[in-house]
């Protein structure tokens, strides 16, 4: 398969340069990928989907651009994005040739994470709703981490599991439940807004030939640090040297207590992606927090 001559069309008004070659690119779930060569001899990654919504690339650029904003850690440069035809363009990333093998490279992921968490705003949230995954993810800010954690992380997944039939009574009464215990379990006032990768699992961060970490497809809003590190957690893919690198600079304080509470995020949206097992670890992270 090759890139769509549309996308390839639209590609080289953006850029003003001819594709000459096109090397399909493979492992993504959502979408279709490929590498790209240019007339002028640059290499650009570029990715396509006929069935996203008009501002799913987009999302996903603005969010690359904020991480870039904050100059803590190394993220694609975007090239170009378009709604019709759906497609977000970007630098090529050289992957290392010793993967992520190098406890040097894993230790300044660490350390620039901890950076990129020291910088802040005053609310919750973003200026814009953007997507986790293939899901929708609403951003609407707000002063308070708890009233966000509860209405537009643990409610809006709520409610696509009711749309999807995953939310049977005995697990929406013990969310519920949840929700109402969140005041008890998160404190507002040690809590700042910290920016976020959003869906910082393994396979989004790369190491570069170069040795630089790279984050890739971010979700990316403002919200407590430690639901970065949850998610580091919840699939693996992150070494030691990251986790103690991190807290030479960050040191966390309870998170242990708060680790499963916001692992349980990312294993509602995969439970209303995929079903299956996840719906199980939710079940057994409800659990642990209201019985």
């Amino acid at each position: 398969m090759t890139i769509p001559a549309e996308v390839r069309q639209a590609l080289e008004a953006a850029l003003g340069v001819t594709v000459v070659d096109s090397r399909m690119v493979y492992g993504g779930d959502i979408n279709q990928a490929a590498r790209l060569t240019l007339r002028d001899g640059e290499t650009v990654f570029v990715k396509w989907n006929p069935a996203a919504r008009p501002d799913f690339f987009r999302s996903e650029a603005h969010g690359l651009r904020e991480l870039a904003r904050a100059g803590a850690v190394r993220v694609p440069v975007v090239l170009a994005e378009s709604d019709s035809p759906p497609f977000l363009a970007m630098e090529w990333i050289e992957p290392s040739a010793r993967g992520r093998s190098d406890p040097a490279s894993a230790e300044r992921l660490g350390r620039q994470l901890a950076l990129l968490h020291n910088c802040t705003a005053d609310m919750y949230g973003l200026e814009q709703d953007n997507y986790i995954g293939s899901l929708p993810q609403p951003n609407s800010q707000t002063r308070s981490w708890v009233e966000f954690f509860r209405d537009q992380r643990i409610g809006a997944q709520m409610a696509i599991a009711r749309r999807e039939g995953q939310l049977p009574p005995a697990r929406e009464a013990a969310l519920v439940r949840l929700q109402e215990w969140l005041p008890v379990l998160l404190d507002d006032a040690a809590i700042r807004p910290s920016l976020l990768h959003g869906d910082l699992w393994g396979g989004n961060y790369i190491i570069a030939a170069s040795g630089d970490p790279v984050l890739i497809d971010p979700a990316v809003y403002y919200g407590h640090r430690e639901i970065d590190l949850a998610m580091t957690e919840l699939f693996g893919g992150f070494p030691p040297a990251f986790h103690n690198a991190y807290q030479e600079i960050c040191p966390l304080d309870g998170y242990e207590q708060r680790r499963e509470l916001y692992q349980l995020y990312p294993l509602l949206v995969h439970m209303n992606l995929f079903g299956g097992s996840y719906a199980t670890h939710v079940d057994s992270v409800i659990r642990r927090y209201v019985g």
